[in-house]
């Protein structure tokens, strides 16, 4: 039997970046976290990944192909993975995915995921050169 891409079998993709506990205060009025919270964790990942790759501020220009596979709830902790994709003269595209541990059975869900673009700027807030990567050479 062939794994779909969200099953929980399957490991994420990337480094772990972020992880934090859902909260009662981040529901909306079905009880379920907002999807808000959410894309707000990931472009913090996002930005955490890109600030080290960029070695520098850096801004979110673009979020593509975010779509919500499963709810997160009040309790499961909300670990968020990146993976640098793509590095251009001064923007990045970096894949996010967020998964769910589930409060009190552990086990993991994928429940998000999705293509951030992140450009990097100086202290003027202008785009300027992302650094190679001397691992690369």
């Amino acid at each position: 039997m062939a794994l779909e891409k969200d099953d929980p079998q399957i490991d994420p993709r990337g480094e772990l970046t972020v992880r934090l506990m859902a909260m009662p205060g981040d529901t909306n009025a079905n009880g379920d976290i907002f999807g808000g919270w959410v894309l707000s964790q990931m472009d913090q990942a996002g930005g955490i990944a890109g600030v080290e790759r960029a070695q520098g501020r850096v801004v979110t220009i673009a979020v593509d192909g975010m779509t919500f596979i499963r709810p997160v709830r009040v309790g499961d902790v909300l670990c968020v993975y990146t993976e640098i994709e793509r590095v251009g003269r001064t923007s990045m595209r970096i894949h996010i995915e967020a998964w769910a541990q589930r409060f009190r059975t552990h086990s993991r869900e994928k429940v998000t995921d999705a293509a951030f673009t992140y450009v990097a700027i100086d202290d003027e807030g202008r785009p300027r050169p992302i650094p190679r990567d001397e691992s690369q050479r």
